[in-house]
């Protein structure tokens, strides 16, 4: 059964009808719910009590099938731009601790600190939208195109990983804000009043004043100003990156990484980000589902794609429960052998690292220069000693180089290619980020041109990649929590903020947080076994959805865990 929301129905009339399907059972299989946009119409469901099962997101959708090579040439993708395209998925926020921070007006995060979830400027475009005809579109959108189960497979993807999306932030990670504060103390010095530095920070920028014989004046945190008082002191450098200081024989340098690192904590995980993404024991990650081109997540900010080591040990599971951390082992070179055929590369990772197995192979002789090389392959790099091992890669896997060779120059022509499923790379002429170097000011029209070809070929020869490892690290997200949910309740967890009874994650394993091939689930300890092996069979469905018949192992990293700074 399939069951269209409209933005024309009142929330409590909404709210009721999926309550009643959900639980009643209108229908033996869940119903599908579709609607425009998860983020717009999830969140409220979960607040009242309500997990859905099944839903279909139109936005998402859309803009799969839009630029989709497999649907090219069908009405939806022929058509010219309209409200659907123009579309902007709704906006999860922070909730700010207005006692520790006020911002001014013309702050970042300008808006009412009371907002909780989903923030309520409507767009005027959404009365203008027809979910039932923009439904109808995409399915005859997919009939008609080259390849109507991949699209459907990619678009249920897809759709299940917004509705995790919106749990994770519901549920939230397990956070203590108290070990946090403990931490950036210990790192940093007690906390400083709004504005200034840390004392630790303050400290060693005078150590790099002092060494550079830079006045008092000198703003450590202006790259330009900085750069500029080094190159005066007569270091020859032309950046503060890391890799290019780090080798040099002079007393500014040691201060200087220091400071580079307690900033990034500062700046990333500090005090204000405790405040401003931290409530109620729990990190809420805010989530952008397909934000990246190639299908990856994005973030509206708060760190929700990485939790650095340094605050790992504030994430704690409660009294009672425990994290279940699984990561994937080199995921993208392992569809990368499934999309080739590769049989080589897929027997090199059976049975555990693919690095190590192509080493054994006889194809290289280290780990490190088969992962190097595997890199260089799919990023398109010509130097070092990753780019050395290329011609013994190639000839022993010359399906896999193949496939990103074929893209790359697909790329350099101009031309669009697609992941496994069928998400299309943007077209040359869009103006999505490019990775790469401008070429020089002093180039001519044609070594530009050249230069603008190479550039496209190294982001297509990728693409195909890291989107078909986003497009499996869906599916086994999906899997996963459609396998969590079948484990049922715990009814001896109680005092916890899963166990609230409004709450239809109470006492169940859940989705906690997930970054392009890593999962946290926090769950009752009851469960954590079954977790652990409720995610390792969903990685060997998600490899099976995508590459029936295919050779290829998806072997997990699993552990039971009390913190998450347990993890290696």
């Amino acid at each position: 059964m399939n069951i269209v929301l409209s933005d024309a129905e009142r929330q409590e009339v909404w709210i009721e009808r999926v309550r009643s399907a959900e639980w009643t059972g209108e229908s033996r299989e869940p119903p599908r719910w579709t609607w425009d946009d998860t983020n717009r119409w999830y969140p409220s469901l979960l607040q009242a009590g309500v997990r859905v099962e099944r839903a279909y997101d139109l936005r998402l959708a859309h803009a799969i099938l839009r630029r989709s090579p497999f649907s090219a040439g069908t009405a939806l993708a022929t058509a010219p731009p309209g409200p659907w395209d123009e579309l902007e998925p709704a906006r999860i926020e922070p909730v700010l601790d207005t006692e520790r921070y006020r911002p001014q007006a013309e702050s970042l995060f300008d808006f009412d600190a009371s907002q909780t979830t989903i923030t309520d400027r409507v767009d005027e475009r959404l009365h203008t939208l027809d979910p039932t005809a923009e439904l109808a579109s995409q399915e005859k959108a997919i009939a008609n195109s080259a390849e109507p189960g991949r699209l459907r497979l990619l678009v249920a993807a897809e759709s299940a990983g917004a509705l995790a999306a919106a749990e994770m932030n519901h549920c939230g990670l397990p956070w203590r804000a108290d070990l946090h504060d403990q931490i950036l103390t210990g790192r940093l010095g007690s906390r400083p009043p709004l504005g200034q530095r840390p004392e630790r920070m303050e400290a060693l920028a005078e150590r790099i004043r002092h060494a550079l014989d830079a006045p008092a004046t000198l703003n450590v945190d202006s790259q330009p100003s900085l750069l500029k008082a080094m190159q005066y002191a007569g270091l020859g450098v032309k950046s503060l990156s890391r890799w290019e200081i780090r080798n040099i024989d002079h007393p500014v340098i040691a201060p200087l990484l220091e400071y580079k690192k307690l900033a990034r904590l500062a700046s990333a995980n500090g005090w204000h980000w405790l405040d401003t993404w931290v409530r109620d024991g729990r990190f809420h990650p805010a989530y952008v589902v397909g934000g990246v081109v190639t299908g990856r997540w994005s973030s509206v900010g708060g760190g929700a794609l990485q939790i650095p080591h340094d605050v790992r040990a504030a994430v704690l599971a409660d009294p009672g429960w425990k994290l279940v951390v699984a990561d994937v082992a080199q995921v993208e070179p392992r569809v990368l052998a499934a999309m080739s055929g590769d049989e080589n590369m897929a027997t090199a990772g059976r049975g555990g690292d693919m690095y190590e197995g192509i080493v054994k192979a006889g194809a290289v002789a280290s780990r490190e220069q088969a992962k190097l090389g595997l890199l260089s392959a799919m990023y398109g790099g010509t130097t070092g000693s990753g780019a050395a091992v290329l011609p013994r890669l190639s000839k022993a896997f010359p399906k896999a180089f193949a496939l990103v060779e074929g893209a790359a120059r697909a790329g350099e022509r101009g031309e669009q290619v697609s992941t496994w499923l069928g998400r299309g790379s943007p077209p040359p002429e869009s103006r999505a980020p490019n990775p790469y170097r401008a070429p020089p000011e002093d180039a001519n029209d044609a070594e530009r041109e050249r230069s603008a070809a190479r550039a496209r070929g190294r982001f297509t020869r990728n693409f195909v990649v890291q989107g078909t490892a986003a497009e499996w690290a869906m599916a086994w997200l999906a899997s996963t929590r459609r396998r969590l949910w079948a484990l049922g309740t715990d009814p001896s967890i109680s005092g916890s903020k899963g166990a609230q009874n409004s709450d239809p994650f109470a006492g169940r394993p859940h989705l906690a947080f997930f970054v392009h091939d890593e999962v946290v689930v926090h769950t009752p300890a009851a469960f954590a076994e079954e977790v652990a092996h409720a995610l390792r069979e969903a990685a060997v469905e998600a490899g099976r959805l995508l590459f029936p018949g295919a050779p290829v192992e998806f072997p997990l990293s699993v552990a039971i865990v009390n913190a998450y700074s347990e993890v290696d």
